[in-house]
């Protein structure tokens, strides 16, 4: 009975499915290629998964190369894993060189993108201008922390937690603005108003000390120094830039960065009673329904040069505009309802 299960299975594995050329596909050897190639995957997903946890523990420096190391020992056991797979099928590779180059010029035409994206891929693992743990800006906006470089795309995490993915070529074609190359710092600027008249040296100690305030500001050395600079002359007060050096991980969050220390100096202007500058305009009337100057500022029940330069009290300008214009109709309305007054 055993002999005749074994015979039955030898006949079956002994099967032919199909001849190219001189090489019979039976069925043991297609399932054997099958066998091989799932191997391969499964042994190329363990070994990557290992190799991620490596990296996880290894220290900054070393883990862009763990991780080249990691892309390439996945690629090779796969191709490892087809190449004995074509073998165990019996097949000459060859045989095969003249039926390989015309696929390879079919796949040139149909398939170059992707071909593309996989070679620009493979650029960027060996090229060390972008690695993983950058945090990286493109031209159109996205920026993120580079979290992993695929065969097709580069997945980038940006502060909210969400993936992008970047097409590979994008990074090597488009300029790219890496903030962290090489783990270092990046200068940032904060600009603030103080009003007229204000102290300058005064608003400098001032925001210079809540600048130091901040947990993540760098300490000052001879190349890198927290500053403040007087930019320029604005329509209603003075221009100032805080110019201040954060940590490495805190330039990987620039919005929340940029708030924290607009925060500080906010706190600081209002505690040292500095003004902080409201845009102001003036209104001068000069006719209103008909009526020139004086008549005009009777009309609004203010004369001189008062009603042409200030503004109701306890409003805004535009606040007091509404106001001076709703009561000149509303006293229009009342002149036209009354008798005309005798001359």
């Amino acid at each position: 009975m055993e002999s005749q299960i074994v015979a039955d299975l030898r006949d079956l594995t002994g099967f032919e499915l199909v001849r190219l050329g001189r090489t019979a596909i039976t069925v043991g050897g297609l399932a054997a290629a099958i066998f091989i190639v799932a191997a391969a995957l499964l042994t190329a997903r363990i070994a990557s998964s290992a190799i991620r946890r490596i990296r996880g523990r290894a220290a900054a420096d070393a883990a862009p190369s763990i991780y080249i190391f990691e892309k390439l020992s996945t690629y090779g056991l796969i191709i490892f894993g087809v190449i004995a797979a074509f073998s165990t099928l019996g097949l000459d590779l060859s045989s095969l060189t003249l039926f390989a180059g015309a696929l390879g010029v079919g796949l040139g035409f149909g398939m170059q993108g992707i071909v593309k994206e996989f070679i620009s891929g493979l650029v960027l693992l060996f090229d060390k201008l972008i690695r993983i743990g950058d945090y990286i800006e493109l031209q159109t906006g996205e920026r993120g922390v580079v979290a992993e470089i695929g065969p097709r795309a580069t997945r980038i995490r940006n502060n909210d937690d969400l993936d992008v993915l970047i097409p590979n070529s994008r990074l090597i074609e488009a300029p790219i603005t890496n903030w962290t190359h090489q783990n270092g710092a990046r200068r940032m600027h904060v600009p603030f108003r103080v009003a007229y008249g204000a102290d300058k040296e005064k608003v400098r100690e001032a925001v210079l000390r809540a600048a130091h305030a901040v947990p993540f500001t760098m300490k000052d050395s001879s190349t890198r120094k927290t500053q403040v600079w007087l930019v320029g002359f604005g329509d209603s007060g003075l221009s100032f830039e805080l110019v201040v050096w954060p940590a490495l991980e805190a330039v990987k969050r620039p919005n929340a960065t940029h708030a924290a220390y607009t925060w500080a100096i906010e706190d600081a202007l209002r505690t040292g009673g500095f003004e902080i500058p409201l845009p102001q305009r003036e209104m001068r009337v000069r006719s209103v329904f008909g009526e020139e100057e004086d008549e005009a500022r009777e009309t609004f029940g203010l004369t001189g040069h008062r009603a042409a330069r200030e503004p109701v009290l306890g409003t805004s300008t535009n606040d007091a505009a509404e106001d001076l214009v709703r009561g000149a109709e509303q006293d229009a309305a009342e002149a036209a309802a009354s008798p005309p007054r005798p001359r």
